[in-house]
């Protein structure tokens, strides 16, 4: 029986409704096995991470009570009575604290500006629809993964043992790195420029460079710098870190005082510290907005 529709069965039919039960219960079973392989093989490379790394969450968790009793001798003596003297007590270092903070600051500052500028050329050198040559575009993004690849720290040691303890040892090492990864940023924001300003612009009679800089730096200059802001903000608590190995900065002066066992002043710089972060972060984002507006915020 075909029921007058040329020997199709309908949906409703017990066989063809049994079929498609069977092969979706095949399936489903199929998935759930997918996601039990990939659970156990995420569980044994997750034992043999912790072998390999000598994790012992025993001795974790014999030695958590340590953390309490460090962190409550960071807490300095506060007493309402006399609270301006313990303040000053607790800060008696302050301006030599706030100088090496700014100098963190600047060192941030300094190697974005750095970083940018290296990027914004690459960029364009590296997009796979502005690139002059193919091969240019293949050394451009070789080049990029090198900087963004080697961490900052391992930039710091280099540039101190080169150039002695400093901030130039910093500003050098934050800059690499940032120029590796504000390159990758910009290329892909490149790769999406608009192309009918590059015609127009082309069709002067411009050069390769004077394209870039007069059909596609308008357009993506917007982008361009909400992500050097948003690299600021990365890059202050970046060289707060590189003072440890000699990089200049705040970093030293805690550093110093983790070295000599000083809990208050560990405390103090601290709190500055991460002051100056949030203050910084703050305004990045309020310029960032500023730039290229709340819709544009949550579209990156």
């Amino acid at each position: 029986m075909t029921d007058g529709t040329l020997g199709v069965r309908p949906l409703h039919h017990p066989q063809p409704r049994a079929q498609f039960a069977r092969a979706w219960a095949a399936q489903k079973r199929a998935h759930r096995l997918q996601w039990l392989s990939a659970a156990v093989l995420m569980m044994l490379l997750i034992a043999i991470s912790a072998w390999l790394g000598e994790v012992k969450p025993a001795l974790l968790w014999d030695r958590l009570p340590r953390f309490g009793s460090y962190f409550g001798r960071m807490v300095p003596e506060l007493a309402l009575a006399t609270l301006g003297e313990d303040l000053a007590y607790w800060y008696w270092n302050g301006w030599q604290w706030l100088a090496s903070l700014w100098q963190t600051v600047l060192i941030a500052i300094y190697a974005t500006l750095f970083g940018a500028i290296l990027a914004y050329v690459f960029s364009f050198l590296a997009a796979r629809n502005l690139t002059p040559a193919p091969w240019v575009g293949v050394a451009a993004r070789r080049t990029l993964e090198l900087a963004r690849t080697v961490p900052e720290l391992v930039f710091a040691v280099l540039f101190v043992f080169a150039f002695g303890i400093g901030p130039l040892a910093g500003v050098l090492a934050i800059g690499l790195h940032s120029f590796g990864a504000l390159g990758k940023l910009f290329g892909d924001v490149a790769e999406n420029a608009d192309p009918e300003p590059l015609r127009g612009v082309r069709a002067t009679g411009a050069s390769w460079a004077q394209t870039m800089v007069y059909g596609a730096t308008p357009q993506l200059m917007p982008d361009y710098l909400s992500y050097g802001l948003m690299r600021l903000e990365i890059n202050v608590r970046a060289a707060s870190i590189l003072g440890f190995v000699g990089a200049g900065g705040i970093g030293q002066e805690l550093y110093r005082a983790i070295k000599n066992f000083d809990h208050t002043d560990i405390s103090a710089i601290a709190l500055m510290l991460i002051a100056a972060v949030m203050l910084i972060d703050a305004l990045c984002g309020w310029l960032r907005g500023r730039v290229i507006g709340r819709e544009g915020l949550r579209a990156l």
